[in-house]
């Protein structure tokens, strides 16, 4: 993801250079073979309703997904998904927590380094893994919207979940340490005929690289938001799993959608992180749900109480503009494809083209990152990502999302469930094509 612990005017920009710092040391297998899988592209299936809530799922076979339509106030949205998705949220979170335990034990015996931040361990050896996620709950509460909470009560209480651990796992982002890769394409960089669509201006991928080992990718989901109310915003898509409400992958009907990287190898431009701020998932999903246009974002994140050291990416479809994020406790700084950061032999700039590979300092898979888009340079297409850059570059081991936000299409993928065939990683699976615009205007259960 970028860390699962998981914007001001340019003219704020700090210029960021590469200073002293450690490196990841990993780079991609060298390949020959994309990803051929037949792109599926059927529409959803209807599964049923509940009052606020309809089920449908999209793909086939192993390929399938769980699409969630709510609509409401948060809390009437928390209840329809949990009437609609009861006893598959319920197993996930359960899992989930089990997971949690089992990797903070295996980290604090020292045999899981680097997932854990060092403060996390500190308070789970001195009080405790429940008293520790309360403490990062505490530091970020004042920070989060109430809708937050009122969304998770409602689908708690619906689900018969325990309330704390549904809000302690969603911590999880602030406490963890991943690796991710995005890039955002216009212009010159794309292919520049449309076929039966108009011609794509706006490209944006997010590719998220985290546990497969865990639960996550037996639970799959699209939740689409369809809020009721002043000042609730509007439509928007999660790219998730069942029960989670957090963004860290989405897309809006603003033809507006979020990238975000996990920095576990910073240089010294982005100074000191926090743990007193808007948890970054909560943050990611209120651009999703009420930021109309990118500067609405760029004002939004670099005005936030911000935590974690990480990477964003922000995409609005009506503007054909992308601006990277380099974001911490201390920074924030937006980049374009001319001032693109951190500067390095193995970062080049590309016209038209804002990309991050797998990390800040990350010289192995940004090379390959750089390369594939070169390659593709003029012909990028949301297909030719598919087949030839991230399994290229061996990035979204999770889950993947490729935004055209011009005709407002996403393109899902995700990792090998429990019990099913494939590939295991996301990168070399089928992905699923999803009408965004269809799904945004749904109606509402009568």
């Amino acid at each position: 993801m970028g860390k699962l612990v998981l914007i001001a005017p340019v003219f704020l920009l700090a210029l960021v250079g590469v200073t002293s710092a450690a490196y990841c040391h990993g780079k991609p297998e060298p390949r020959t073979v994309g990803n051929n899988n037949p792109i599926q592209a059927d529409p959803p299936k209807f599964v049923r309703s509940v009052t606020n809530g309809k089920l449908y799922t999209v793909g086939e076979g192993d390929e399938t997904i769980q699409v969630v339509h709510l609509w409401g106030t948060p809390t009437e949205m928390g209840q329809a998904q949990g009437e609609l998705m009861k006893e598959r949220a319920k197993n996930m979170i359960d899992r989930m927590w089990e997971y949690m335990e089992s990797q903070v034990t295996d980290a604090i015996n020292g045999t899981l380094p680097d997932f854990f931040q060092k403060w996390f361990l500190d308070d789970v050896a001195n009080v405790g893994l429940e008293v520790a996620l309360d403490l990062e709950v505490l530091a970020t509460e004042k920070y989060s919207g109430a809708y937050f909470l009122e969304e998770i009560k409602g689908m708690a209480d619906a689900a018969g979940i325990d309330f704390k651990k549904v809000l302690r796992i969603h911590m999880i982002g602030e406490l963890t340490k991943g690796s991710c890769s995005m890039f955002g394409a216009w212009g010159e960089a794309l292919f520049p005929h449309g076929t039966m669509l108009p011609a794509t201006e706006l490209l944006q991928m997010r590719a998220l690289d985290w546990i497969t080992e865990g639960p996550l990718q037996d639970f799959p989901q699209v939740t689409v938001y369809h809020p009721d109310g002043e000042g609730n915003g509007h439509a928007f898509a999660n790219v998730g799993w069942t029960g989670w409400i957090g963004s860290i992958t989405g897309m809006s009907e603003k033809k507006m959608a979020i990238s975000e990287i996990g920095v576990s190898f910073p240089d010294d431009s982005f100074g000191a992180e926090s743990r007193f701020g808007v948890p970054f998932t909560y943050l990611l999903r209120d651009i999703l749900q009420f930021d109309n246009t990118l500067d609405d974002s760029i004002n939004r994140i670099a005005n936030s109480a911000r935590t974690c050291d990480l990477i964003f990416g922000v995409g609005d479809g009506k503007l054909n503009a992308f601006r990277g994020v380099q974001y911490s406790a201390s920074v924030a700084n937006f980049f374009d494809d001319q001032n693109l950061k951190p500067t390095a032999d193995w970062h080049p700039l590309i016209k038209d083209v804002v990309y991050f590979g797998m990390d800040w300092l990350c010289p192995g898979y940004s090379e390959v990152l750089a390369k594939q888009l070169h390659t593709l340079y003029g012909n990028l297409t949301a297909e030719a990502a598919i087949r030839a850059v991230m399994p290229y570059v061996q990035t979204g081991s999770l889950h993947i999302a490729v935004y055209d936000l011009t005709n407002d299409l996403m393109f899902v993928a995700n990792a090998r469930g429990t019990g099913e065939t494939g590939p295991d990683n996301a990168y070399d699976r089928p992905f699923v094509r999803l009408d965004m615009k269809s799904l945004f205007a749904e109606q509402r259960p009568s």
